[in-house]
């Protein structure tokens, strides 16, 4: 294998504009990668653009400088202006094969370094200044070549096994309006409640020091929220001894996390959080709150598939307040939201529908983290012989 800078790998396409409206619709942002796959499934923006876009071409490598641990890398579906948080990156064919290089920028070879040089503790980011100086082992055109036969190959059955997913989760929504009917207009004159009235308790995180050493108490971060589960390995931990201090802040089973300071995209995003998966933790941080469901009048999982409409997401966006970098919906806003309360027999009917389609959707996540694991030990093949 030769080694190269990353300069001599890649050109960092740095062509900037400024939006016009027709941009809305094919605008990529951060929040349209999804972490560890080259596949942009959505775009488009709810709101005007604001600020230069870098400026896109289908084929190129986008690459999420910012947050770089959540590696986030995909290939451009189409022409358009992408965010000026991230890096338009394109080959150079001498060095390395045009259709390999996106595999090489979506490895774990690349991010672990990409990762390694990030500066910053609020949002980490990739400095091109330290990126184009680092250096890369590469195989011989020919071989990347025949990686990519194999690499290619194992990324459609993992694309499939994703469309699956996503598919079952339309179901649920379908199945929603099936049993309740248009919440927006609710033709089935189920009651209409505000969120206060069937809330125990809606309350912020508390900001507390993380530890360096990753050891303490797991507390949330905003990209705890992950595909509407939280996601332990996203946590960060405090040092905290003193747990009777913090104890209004641990969350209980059920307990539903929403994100609502936060890019306009994921305003809204919610997890449910279950102790026996994620141990005791703390709600960590202001842009994170707390809802807790009195079951007396609505069940918890109800409620959190209720989050999930596009319904309650048109609703989010009402009350929000879009800025710069990010937008916020605050407390008093969302406690007034009103939605459908069906009795609770109903509630119990649907979620038992949902609960067997997460058995489905298991199965299918299950199958396809081993298909990502073979693309892990495929891209491994990368650095051999370094």
């Amino acid at each position: 294998m030769a080694r190269y800078r990353f300069d001599q790998i890649a050109i960092n396409s740095t062509d900037k504009r400024k939006p016009e409206d027709k941009d809305q619709a094919d605008y990529i942002g951060l929040e349209h990668l999804d972490s560890g796959s080259l596949k942009v499934t959505r775009w488009g923006s709810k709101v005007p653009l604001k600020g230069e876009k870098l400026v896109m071409k289908k084929g190129d490598v986008l690459f999420g400088k910012r947050n770089a641990y959540l590696r986030r890398a995909a290939i451009s579906p189409h022409d358009g202006l992408f965010s000026a948080h991230g890096m338009v990156l394109r080959p150079k064919t001498e060095i390395v094969d045009p259709e390999f290089f996106p595999f090489f920028i979506g490895s774990d070879y690349f991010f672990d370094r990409a990762i390694k040089i990030s500066v910053g503790s609020l949002s980490p980011t990739v400095n091109w200044r330290d990126l184009k100086k680092e250096e890369f082992d590469l195989p011989s055109i020919p071989e990347q070549k025949k990686l990519t036969k194999v690499l290619r190959a194992i990324s459609i059955t993992k694309y499939a096994y994703e469309d699956l997913v996503r598919q079952t989760d339309e179901l649920v929504k379908s199945q929603f309006i099936e049993m309740f009917g248009n919440p927006e207009e609710n033709d089935k004159g189920w009651e209409v409640c505000s969120l206060k009235d069937i809330l125990l308790l809606l309350r912020n995180g508390i900001n507390v020091k993380q530890d360096k050493d990753q050891q303490g108490i797991p507390i949330t971060r905003i990209e705890t929220i992950s595909n509407r589960e939280v996601d332990r390995s996203k946590m960060g931990y405090a040092g905290i001894t003193d747990k009777e201090k913090y104890r209004d802040y641990f969350l209980r089973d059920n307990d539903i996390l929403m994100s609502h300071i936060n890019s306009i995209q994921h305003i809204g995003k919610t997890a449910i959080f279950h102790p026996q998966y994620c141990g005791e933790t703390i709600i960590h941080g202001m842009n994170l709150l707390c809802l807790r469901a009195d079951s007396s009048k609505v069940l918890p999982e109800y409620l959190f598939r209720y989050f999930q409409l596009d319904y309650f997401y048109k609703q989010v966006l009402s009350i929000t307040k879009p800025a710069v970098n990010q937008a916020s919906m605050t407390v008093t806003d969302l406690k007034n939201l009103s939605l459908i309360v069906p009795p609770i027999e109903k509630q119990e009917m649907y979620c038992k529908f949902c609960d067997q389609s997460d058995k489905s959707k298991f199965e299918l996540q299950y199958v396809n983290r081993n298909v990502k694991e073979m693309i892990t030990c495929s891209q491994k093949k990368i650095r051999l012989n370094r």
